[in-house]
């Protein structure tokens, strides 16, 4: 099947139109004239083994990653990701309101300060492709901050007994983290202090676990457990172990925008909390900050973080967003939450709980419109958006909001 793709949609397709209906295409850009194999799966047509017949002009042109699914030059990217965030907000949350302009990433290359590969059966490391467990061996990441780029040209030499590698870097460190996923700890305890003096900052290890990466026993083999990464005005903890923010670059611009986004006030909530950079960083404008998060992980790094720093107004809980409604009313609500979005609880809670503003941070565009809307049916109103690019040459966008009480 032959198709001219028309647009870009959520989940980094192309979207052509044909007598058969729409077709989906990973890696398809608007404008390109492609021909592939056509698949239905669960009543969705796709083209799959696609070939671009008619490549844009602005096409990236040099190698990227298999995540890299939107290769352009990067000037060209940014319109098609606040597209994606506009069409999200008016089919979805039914509201025609103006986005602020899309912030760019200070860096379109080497910007991520995290990454994992697979060990490659015949030496090296490697990419799984998405939605196949087929492994494509690694030479270089363009994307790959420096001192990650470093470390992938130490481990591709390193025949290490695991199953997966992973990578947490500092951009104000200048320095690496490695996750060894799978074999035998023991084992590895020897290639670990070697790797410690070949210059990496700490080696942990970490079982393979079925719930994902780091879900399962994790023992730390040699050398330090966290970095100090720059946020932006603030400075936290960040480890191999843990989720932290890729691109702290983009981040730090993104905190320091929702810092001035935030009036102040009596008390505070953020949900979905992470390690509590927003609630760190806000505890200045209120009299109490309370962080819920449900990883002990993250939640041992903010309180940790909370003492480096000094903050006497912010208290961490661990649990369920959705025990949110056991710590009473809020001035305001902090959201950062999965891909999923919100659940039906927290809307309910803040639908009853009615604080006077929410600062709504996403990073899906189409589940952060769904509860925009929901929000706004209840009686908000939405007084700022816009997106951020995070993730250069991908099709992802955040989304910092927010919204106020009519």
């Amino acid at each position: 099947m032959r198709v001219l793709v028309e647009k870009l949609v959520p989940g980094g397709y192309g979207l052509a139109r044909t007598a058969e209906g729409a077709v989906l295409v990973k890696g398809g850009l608007p404008g390109e004239e492609v021909e592939g194999r056509p698949v239905r799966r669960r009543g969705t047509l796709f083209l799959e083994d696609a070939a671009v017949l008619k490549p844009r002009p602005d096409r990236y042109p040099h190698p990227l990653p298999p995540s890299a699914d939107l290769p352009l030059r990067y000037e060209a990217q940014l319109p098609l990701k606040e597209a994606l965030v506009a069409e999200a907000l008016e089919r979805l949350a039914k509201l025609p309101f103006p986005l602020s302009p899309i912030r760019p990433s200070p860096r379109a290359l080497g910007y991520r300060t995290a990454a994992q590969y697979a060990r490659h059966p015949l030496g090296g490391l490697a990419y799984r492709l998405p939605e196949s467990q087929r492994l494509v061996r690694v030479e270089e990441d363009p994307l790959l901050a420096e001192p990650l780029a470093w470390a992938l040209g130490v481990l591709k030499a390193w025949p290490l007994p695991v199953e997966e590698v992973a990578l947490r870097g500092s951009f104000l460190e200048g320095r690496v983290l490695l996750g060894l996923i799978g074999g035998s700890p023991e084992a590895l305890k020897r290639p670990a202090k070697a790797l410690v003096q070949e210059g990496f900052a700490g080696v942990v290890w970490a079982e393979p676990s079925p719930r994902g990466r780091f879900r399962g026993r994790v023992r730390p083999l040699h050398g330090e457990a966290a970095l100090l990464e720059a946020f932006g005005p603030l400075t936290a903890t960040v480890s191999v172990a843990g989720f932290a923010q890729v691109n702290p670059l983009a981040a730090g611009l993104l905190l320091d925008e929702a810092r001035d986004l935030a009036q102040g006030g009596g008390r505070a909530l953020e949900l979905y909390a992470g390690s509590g950079l927003l609630s760190l960083l806000l505890a200045p404008k209120f009299n109490e900050v309370v962080a819920i998060e449900i990883s002990k992980e993250a939640v041992g790094r903010g309180e940790r973080d909370r003492a480096r720093l000094g903050v006497e107004n912010v208290r961490f809980h661990r649990g369920d967003a959705r025990e949110a409604p056991r710590f009473g009313a809020f001035d305001l609500v902090v959201l950062d939450p999965p891909r999923a979005g919100l659940s039906p609880e927290v809307r309910a809670y803040l639908l009853q709980s009615r604080p006077k503003a929410i600062l709504y941070i996403a990073c899906d565009p189409a589940t952060w419109a769904r509860d925009v809307g929901e929000l706004s049916k209840g009686g908000y109103v939405l007084a700022f958006a816009r997106p951020y690019d995070f993730f250069p040459f991908t099709h992802h966008v955040e989304v910092l909001s927010l919204l106020r009480l009519g």
